[in-house]
């Protein structure tokens, strides 16, 4: 029920910018955001944001990445600068609405030379 868009290679120290929305009308989101998934590792949260505008990031992103979200459209959109090698993961996106999780079916990022 999410549709996200972007993902790839990129190379280290390069940016990639992804974008999830609903693909059919979702009403009341709270928050929307992504998890990511590397190889022989547990799902981690990489950002969140509500609909009031609180953004929440996991440490070893801060200051790399963004997250924005467009409220009409209910889309997410995650900047990911400065990437690095440990940031090679299947991206999740995913949104809660009425207590209810939301998730994307997920897209592969490489960071690699």
């Amino acid at each position: 029920q999410l549709q996200a868009s972007g993902g790839g290679l990129v190379q280290p120290g390069g940016s990639l910018g992804l974008s999830c929305a609903p693909s059919e009308t979702v009403f009341s989101i709270n928050t929307m955001g992504w998890y990511r998934q590397a190889p022989g590792s547990q799902r981690e949260l990489v950002a969140g944001i509500t609909n009031g505008g609180a953004v929440n990031y996991a440490e070893s992103v801060k200051g790399r990445f963004t997250i924005s979200r467009d409220d009409v459209g209910n889309t997410v959109y995650p900047q990911m600068h400065n990437v690095k090698p440990e940031d090679t993961a299947n991206y999740y996106c995913y949104a809660v609405a009425n207590s209810v999780a939301y998730w994307g079916q997920g897209t592969q990022v490489t960071v690699s030379n």
